[in-house]
């Protein structure tokens, strides 16, 4: 406890930018390039100890001790499923908590981890978990770094692989923690940083028009996911309410600038639930959605959570629907939910015990 407080009244060194930390060490007589080596040690090793700095004077470390902090986030619960799926919760330093999920496919030597963005998420979404919780803050870029980091490490342990993919589709609404979301893709990929091609990273919005569009504006390089889950305003008004100040015509306007801007990657994830939104009906209703860009619909099984009466649509049903969109012209994927028996798969982040 005397440890956080004493935090509390520390800056916090990795919220500052290099040149920041620069003019901070000028003051105390230090060269430049001592501001290059503590960011390589911050984000290129991801290290969260002054002291583990070594090519740093003993001096220099201890003045960095006493005028700064490094805030990492701390493993609190570890839990692995039956399909190799690892869930990770982890304790923030302001003792708020939020989970992380790695997905091993070792078929495909693909390894990706689901982050979360914000503690919490104010959108409440009817059939996702995470929604019935309150938001209580965004995650700073170092928190969201440090998810990654950290589960590439178990990530290596489990499995002797790197993590190959990054999608923010954990908790929160990535859109609406933006600045902080671009500032951690930024230590994820800049040369300053981890090195990560951008088109390894997805990140995933219920639906902020606005934002998609200043996306295309800020000039991303990484993929984009809508969660659509229904292709009429009238059925997706009653599972997501943003829909109603973010009706698909306004989406589809924001989804096509952001095409024309940046030649992204769009994927559309569609959870299918029976006899809500799996007919033949609602896929004719899709097909439109799917013309106006390159756009791939990833459908996902519904994950049971408390409190949503909506169920999973039915083997037939889902071929029924998926077969449909195929034979129109529609890229699509059926993915199986993983982690389904730790509480890890879509709609299902809650930390829960």
């Amino acid at each position: 406890m005397s440890q956080q407080m004493d935090n509390q009244v520390k800056t916090d060194i990795r919220k500052l930018s290099i040149d920041q930390l620069q003019e901070k060490l000028a003051v105390n007589g230090h060269p430049k390039f001592r501001s290059k080596q503590i960011y390589e040690w911050l984000w290129k090793k991801g290290v969260s100890d002054f002291q583990f700095m070594s090519n740093l004077s003993k001096d220099l470390r201890s003045s960095l001790e006493s005028e700064f902090c490094i805030n990492p986030i701390v493993i609190d619960k570890v839990q692995k499923s039956n399909d190799g799926t690892i869930k990770t919760r982890f304790r923030l330093h302001d003792g708020h908590m939020i989970e992380s999920v790695l997905i091993p496919v070792p078929k495909t030597n693909r390894y990706t981890v689901c982050v979360s963005t914000q503690v919490g998420c104010s959108l409440t979404c009817s059939f996702c978990a995470t929604g019935k919780m309150k938001r209580v803050r965004n995650l700073d870029a170092s928190e969201i770094y440090d998810q990654f980091v950290q589960v590439n490490q178990q990530c290596i342990e489990k499995y002797n692989h790197h993590l190959t993919n990054i999608v923010y589709m954990g908790m929160g609404e990535p859109l609406l923690a933006y600045r902080t979301v671009l500032d951690s893709v930024d230590k994820l990929c800049s040369e300053t940083g981890l090195g990560m091609s951008p088109k390894r990273i997805t990140v995933s919005t219920a639906g902020i028009a606005k934002q998609i569009k200043q996306l295309a504006h800020d000039k991303v390089k990484f993929n984009l996911a809508l969660s659509l889950h229904a292709a009429d305003d009238m059925k997706r008004n009653t599972i997501m309410p943003i829909n109603e100040s973010n009706n698909l015509t306004v989406l589809i306007e924001a989804l096509k600038f952001f095409y024309v801007e940046t030649k992204n990657k769009i994927s559309y994830e569609y959870i299918a639930f029976n006899e809500f939104n799996d007919s033949i009906e609602d896929a004719k209703k899709l097909i439109p959605l799917c013309k106006h860009f390159p756009v791939r619909v990833n459908i996902i099984e519904y994950n049971s959570i408390d409190g949503f009466d909506g169920k999973r649509s039915s083997e037939e049903r889902l071929d029924k629907f998926a077969s449909f969109l195929t034979r129109n012209d529609v890229l699509v994927t059926v993915r199986k939910s993983r982690g389904k028996d730790i509480d890890a798969a879509c709609g299902q982040l809650a930390n829960k015990n």
